[in-house]
């Protein structure tokens, strides 16, 4: 049965579906472009920011853009900060796409964050992506002067295949012993077998834009090649033998979304390893709603819940 949408996001659905535009009839360029000017319509104005410094992160056999964002009034020097991995099915997206995301969560928290972008599929399957997120927070930790970082208030945070590879972040974090004090998941994908399609969820939702059946399909059939294993934890996070000893989490979920049970699973199981949980789930909203600031005001509401989780966990303000 389709979960019933608020009035709100039946009325962008409508106009979705009315625009008839599907990334499976554009090539990779013009997807990727359309993706980017898609969020930057439905993201609003972007909010002024006290600085902005674009900065690259240097990684054995490549380097990866990322941007630091300070709002206006926060202090100079060592700032608590968000790590934030955007979304885009591990295909599409880059700093730019998610400019108007992060300039909202910083301004609402508060605190610092970096941006970080990474190799994309299909000319990097997973677990590029993964091992990029990894090797781009170990870096972030050890350079935290460099970037203004107070290494003692870290976050990590991401959408959908962000949020993907934000879970895979604390899971390395735990076992490198980075400092990591709260793990930001928004409607993660966290299960890659082929089997995870039996979600009630993507059965129910598979006609829900944006993220529709059709579209995860797209997004499988370029995310992943031969060389990629479901089974690898940087891959499926879910699967990995223990999620116990990760930092406490804020998993968002949406009800009209086809990743909704792979984000209502992984809270459950982080709570059952003993990790301290929030999951935060919005009924009738859908897939992809952390971008459409300029759409929906359950994308504020979502964006102040995060917000307070960082000044929380990060103790901003004290």
């Amino acid at each position: 049965m389709l979960m019933s949408l608020t009035p709100e996001v039946a009325g962008v659905v409508a106009k979705m579906r009315e625009a008839d535009i599907s990334f499976a009839d554009l090539g990779l360029a013009e997807a990727r472009q359309f993706y980017i000017e898609t969020l930057a319509a439905s993201g609003g104005e972007p909010v002024p920011m006290g600085e902005i410094v674009e900065h690259e992160i240097t990684l054995e056999g490549r380097t990866l853009a990322a941007r630091r964002y300070r709002p206006e009034g926060l202090a100079a020097g060592a700032a608590p900060t968000l790590v934030y991995f955007h979304g885009g099915g591990w295909v599409l997206g880059d700093l730019e796409s998610h400019d108007r995301v992060c300039r909202q969560l910083a301004q609402r928290a508060g605190c610092q964050l970096v941006a970080v972008d990474y190799r994309l599929a299909p000319e990097h399957c997973l677990p590029a992506s993964s091992d990029d997120a990894i090797a781009a927070y170990g870096y972030l930790v050890e350079h935290a002067a460099e970037f203004d970082i107070d290494a003692q208030k870290l976050a990590v945070g991401g959408d959908s295949a962000g949020g993907h590879l934000s879970a895979v972040v604390a899971l390395a974090a735990r076992d490198a012993g980075w400092p990591l004090a709260l793990q930001v998941l928004v409607y993660p994908a966290t299960d890659l077998r082929e089997a995870a399609g039996k979600y009630p969820s993507k059965g129910r939702n598979a006609n829900v834009p944006p993220l529709t059946a059709e579209l995860m399909a797209w997004f499988g059939q370029r995310s992943v090649d031969a060389n990629t294993d479901p089974l690898d934890w940087r891959v499926s996070p879910i699967l990995a033998e223990t999620l116990e000893g990760t930092a406490p989490a804020l998993v968002i979920t949406a009800g009209a979304d086809v990743l909704m049970d792979e984000g209502v699973l992984y809270a459950a199981r982080l709570a059952d390893d003993g990790v301290d949980v929030d999951h935060a789930h919005y009924p009738g909203v859908i897939h992809g709603f952390i971008e459409m600031h300029a759409w929906l005001a359950a994308t504020g509401e979502m964006m102040d819940r995060i917000a307070a989780a960082l000044r929380a966990r990060l103790a901003i303000g004290r």
